[in-house]
């Protein structure tokens, strides 16, 4: 049973760096059959084996910082803050008894900050940020940071 987890994990990482692994064996293929040319052409001829894999790996490095390049950069065409162009539901803030102070609070709960990082963005202290979390738990009736943010969203009260 774990064998069968284990090989299905290897098909879907396989499937989500197809597109790299052919690029890589592309370039390898490209690389080596320049390398060859050079060296029957006389052009490379007394040059030894360690300058090859230097070559090769010198492009590989090349090639990963670049696709690592390419990849993080998409990752950051996201907004810095999703509230951005969210707008909370007034009528749930006033029905709950939330302040702005607990909203500012569920919003970077929703996020992903600790209560420590809230504070320092806040400029709150560790203590007032527990107790907004706190209120913010009673006044959604709920026990934990992430059925908070998930009552939240349902209240529309957080993107």
């Amino acid at each position: 049973m774990i064998y069968v987890g284990f090989v299905i994990n290897l098909t879907l990482i396989f499937i989500s760096l197809r597109r790299s692994i052919i690029l890589y064996g592309l370039s390898l293929a490209v690389l080596i059959f320049v390398l060859k040319i050079l060296e029957y052409g006389y052009l490379v001829h007394d040059l030894s084996l360690e300058f090859y894999i230097g070559v090769v790996g010198v492009f590989f490095a090349t090639l990963g910082v670049w696709i690592g390049w390419r990849v993080s950069r998409e990752k950051n065409t996201q907004p810095s803050h999703p509230t951005d162009t969210f707008r909370a539901n007034e009528d749930k803030l006033r029905e709950t008894g939330i302040s702005r102070r607990e909203l500012d609070v569920l919003e970077l709960m929703s996020i992903g900050d600790s209560n420590q990082q809230i504070a320092d963005k806040l400029f709150l202290s560790l203590n007032t940020v527990k107790t907004h979390s706190s209120n913010l738990f009673l006044k959604l009736e709920v026990k934990r940071r992430t059925q908070a943010i998930q009552r939240g969203k349902d209240l529309h009260l957080i993107p």
